[in-house]
């Protein structure tokens, strides 16, 4: 049986597969900011454990967030941090690395996972483990066809999210090459940017993969 959580990842992510990664966003400025990207058409966002005020911003945006957009958290790297952000009310975990312990306990709370790998060694370990979804990262330092050549071992249903250093410039290299989605960091949101300045950056991330997905 497919959880509510698993369904709503699912929904979110046949919707836009592009997660809004905003590392460092203060707790007073997650209503905001994730108001822009709802409009502008973003459906999964992640705040990062290493941004000071997590927690907070996490709990801001699960209250604020519309019914089909999932908030997540970020750079999980035990199972002590999935109950954590759990209980704090994210539905959906990414993690920088593969850990099967962080991806059981994931499981085990009916959370989707994106979990974080470079190898095929890592890659297989995630699958096996029950990841919901892979993240090559570095994905810039890798290269699209790093995912083509990576991709022949998976099981085929296996969907990898290309992530770091990789904007709309590089969306149609990596999408050729098999990617299923992206995750969006610097290139959305980094501290500092001014409200305007995060909703052009997401409407032209937002039209870049609606024009290639319309080829």
């Amino acid at each position: 049986m497919v959880s509510a959580f698993h369904a709503g990842f699912e929904a979110a992510f046949a919707r836009m597969p592009l997660v809004a990664i905003l590392r460092g966003i203060p707790a007073e400025r997650a209503k905001g900011i994730l108001g822009i990207l709802v409009e502008e058409g973003f459906t999964l966002i992640e705040v990062p454990l290493t941004s000071p005020d997590a927690k907070d911003a996490i709990g801001q945006m699960v209250e604020a967030a519309p019914e089909g957009i999932m908030i997540g958290a970020g750079t999980v790297l035990s199972a002590e941090d999935v109950e954590a952000v759990y209980h704090q009310g994210a539905r959906f975990i990414v993690t920088p690395n593969t850990d099967p312990a962080v991806i059981g306990k994931a499981n085990a709370l009916a959370m989707p996972s994106c979990i974080g790998c470079m190898t095929p060694t890592e890659a297989l370990l995630a699958c096996r483990s029950g990841a919901t979804v892979l993240k090559l990262f570095p994905a810039a330092r890798l290269g699209g066809q790093y995912i083509k050549d990576i991709k022949v071992v998976l099981p085929p249903d296996m969907r990898l999210l290309a992530v770091g250093g990789v904007g709309p410039d590089e969306f149609e290299t990596y999408l050729s090459a098999g990617a299923a989605g992206f995750g969006i960091g610097s290139d959305l949101w980094k501290p500092g940017r001014s409200d305007e300045e995060v909703r052009r950056a997401a409407r032209a991330l937002v039209d870049r993969w609606k024009a290639l997905r319309s080829e």
